[in-house]
């Protein structure tokens, strides 16, 4: 029909932080992946397309990756959450100023855990039309069981 405007392709992309130069600097393959999808999918059709940056934020072993002592506090705890917290969002933060800078719309969220998993979870969750995911240095395509199949409805 003419005149109404259909929903953008919504395309979810994993993101991670440089295991090399750290947070807020993104991989290598994170930052492919992001610039794939804008060469090879979006090219100049932004409004057609958007989006959904995922960060999975892996929670250290042991917890105490930056603390000079084994005795921690509560306020030890919350500190080491909120720069969690805050190394996720500068993250994001590049993948977000790059789209908004070319005009292409965005969302971007954190999760915590496995990422597998969470990939998993939020993909059944947000059922985008597309995922995106970097190789993360192993080769061909490693088997992602996610369980999910849009044409079955999840």
């Amino acid at each position: 029909m003419e005149g109404v405007e259909s929903e953008p392709t919504r395309i979810m992309i994993a993101v991670n932080g440089s295991s090399i130069k750290g947070y807020p600097h993104p991989s290598i393959s994170s930052r492919y992946a992001f610039d794939w999808t804008l060469q090879k999918i979006v090219r100049s059709n932004f409004s057609g397309f958007k989006l959904l940056f995922l960060h999975v934020q892996v929670p250290d072993e042991d917890g105490f990756v930056d603390m000079d002592s084994i005795y921690a506090s509560p306020e030890d705890f919350r500190d080491m959450e909120n720069r969690d917290k805050i190394r996720g969002l500068h993250l994001l933060e590049y993948f977000v100023g790059r789209c908004h800078e070319i005009g292409v719309p965005s969302e971007s969220w954190i999760k915590h855990g496995d990422p597998k998993e969470e990939i998993c979870h939020e993909v059944k969750r947000v059922r985008p039309d597309l995922l995106v995911l970097g190789s993360r240095g192993l080769g061909p395509f490693q088997r992602m069981p996610c369980g999910y199949d849009q044409t079955q409805g999840g």
